[in-house]
């Protein structure tokens, strides 16, 4: 029905324009453009106003449910999401990824350079992510339900094409197999082109490291092909460390060997830690750690830090935070709550809430409750993991700094370690209790900014369009005078063009 009512003023418009420019071809001032436009305007009807603010109404109302939808189910903005993927390239804009570990190898100057940056980064892969095929995939098979969001394996693959992936993949057949198998979003496929890429090449480390995460059913068969890709890609670290001076090609391979070595070494360790090899574990990150220092972005320590805990060896857990717990690096959960733990563990053992309120908190009691203060303050969404009070469920593979999903990740390692600790709990509940159970509210969750700018815009054309409805007469006045305010400028600036305009050229115009 709308657009049967559009069909006259087009005509009219379309009317007008050929007037008009018949006029100006005639050297005549019989209609110009400001004319025309009020004409026009005076031509609409009230029930044009209507239907044109009752369409703005229902089309703003269905991008905002659509929006919300997609906010609940993916936990991003569609429109945010579409404008940083797609729009921001094609007006040259930075590529900037919401992992902060872009790369895993930088110099030292860049490692002092890009540390205030990185401490204001929010979403961070997590230390501790499981393995897909041997852990997060047992559960599907028991629950048939995914333990993973799209938005987090949308982040990883985005971390795996950055870490094992470079430009001159392309000349390496194998490589190049892998590049695409980044990309599959399907994992029947990658783990295919796995296959293939060691079929092309018996020495493809990545090829490897994908069947590793995905195809493996165990921890044991994650831990074969990580010593698998560890033998290739020693060796391929070695021949490209020889040429990473030669071309700028060359450093970005010998960056890329370095990155899939390191997360290699890695996951042994963390093989090891969950096999019960805790020693050995932490012997391979200590070597890890020594041998790229200046990869302190990855949170290595924090692997190390659970695996003293699980050994229970404090004095060297202390050691570790004395070193990683510093102002200018980017804090954590893992940091902030072990650090309140060792202090716990001085005094929770006599601690009684009842006993401290008659004789008042010792200098070790002090120092424990403000170590929780602090680490309350960096994320209080972890006490009620710890407490029990919170169901837990599978840590994502990326994590929101001070968020829910950080707590998860924590609590989901580390709840065993405070349990250890007779009392350290009863200490934590107390002091979180006490100060912050009403209080502390960081970080709030806070809607997308097009979650807002869509539900306005719903709401304002929608009251549009009850007024339109209502008074259509008084609207159609205050619509005219909005227009034509809206369009003097440009009214103006056609005048001025018409003057400035060769006479011939609007004859040729009209002809054409």
């Amino acid at each position: 029905m709308h657009c049967s009512n559009l069909g006259p003023y087009l005509n009219i418009s379309i009317l007008l324009f050929t007037i008009w420019s018949q006029g100006k071809v005639q050297h005549t001032n019989i209609f110009p453009f400001s004319l025309t436009v009020t004409i026009f305007l005076s031509t609409l009807t009230p029930k044009f106003y209507v239907a044109l603010t009752g369409t703005s109404s229902l089309i703003s109302g269905l991008i905002f449910i659509f929006e919300w939808w997609y906010f609940r189910k993916y936990g991003t903005s569609f429109i945010e999401q579409v404008s940083v993927s797609h729009l921001r390239p094609l007006i040259g804009g930075a590529e900037n990824t919401n992992s902060p570990q872009a790369t895993f190898s930088a110099t030292s100057g860049e490692n002092e350079t890009s540390r205030q940056s990185l401490s204001e980064c929010k979403v961070w892969r997590n230390p501790l992510n499981l393995f897909r095929g041997a852990e997060y995939s047992r559960y599907t098979w028991v629950t048939g339900k995914e333990p993973l969001t799209y938005y987090d394996m949308n982040l990883s693959a985005q971390d795996h094409q950055t870490f094992f992936t470079c430009e001159t993949d392309s000349v390496r057949p194998s490589d190049a197999v892998m590049q695409k198998a980044w990309r599959e979003r399907n994992p029947q496929a990658r783990i295919k082109a796995a296959y293939q890429a060691l079929e092309l090449n018996n020495d493809c480390a990545t090829a490897y490291v994908l069947l590793a995460e995905e195809e493996a059913t165990t921890i044991v068969d994650a831990e074969k092909y990580f010593k698998q890709a560890l033998k290739a890609g020693e060796t391929i670290y070695r021949k490209s460390q020889h040429c990473s001076s030669q071309s700028p090609q060359h450093e970005a391979q010998f960056r890329r060997d370095t990155n899939v070595l390191v997360y290699v070494k890695r996951r042994l360790a963390m093989c090891a830690r969950k096999l019960g090899r805790i020693k050995e574990a932490v012997k391979m990150m200590r070597d890890l750690m020594k041998e790229f220092p200046l990869l302190s972005v990855l949170n290595i320590h924090e692997n190390l830090l659970e695996s003293l805990l699980e050994l229970q060896a404090y004095a060297d857990v202390q050691a570790v935070l004395a070193k990683y717990d510093d102002i200018s690096l980017p804090k954590s959960a893992a940091i902030c709550y072990t650090a309140a733990l060792l202090k716990a563990r001085a005094v929770s053992d006599r601690f009684s809430p009842e006993t401290a309120s008659r004789r008042g908190l010792s200098t070790a009691e002090i120092n424990a409750v403000e170590a929780i203060h602090r680490a309350v303050e960096f994320n209080p969404h972890v006490p009620k993991y710890l407490l029990e009070m919170k169901s837990l469920i599978l840590p994502p593979e990326h994590i929101l700094k001070r968020g829910d999903s950080e707590a998860v990740a924590y609590a989901f390692f580390h709840l065993q370690h405070w349990k250890r600790i007779e009392g350290a709990l009863n200490l934590l509940h107390c002091t979180w209790e006490g100060t912050f159970h009403d209080v502390s509210v960081y970080p709030q969750k806070e809607l997308p900014f097009f979650i807002h700018f869509t539900a306005g815009l719903c709401s304002f054309t929608a009251m549009l369009a009850l007024l339109t409805h209502q008074f259509p007469e008084l609207m159609v006045i205050f619509a005219k005078a909005f227009f034509g305010t809206l369009l003097s400028p440009l009214s103006f600036m056609m005048e001025k063009i018409e003057r400035l305009m060769p006479t011939g050229l609007w004859h040729q115009l009209t002809q054409i």
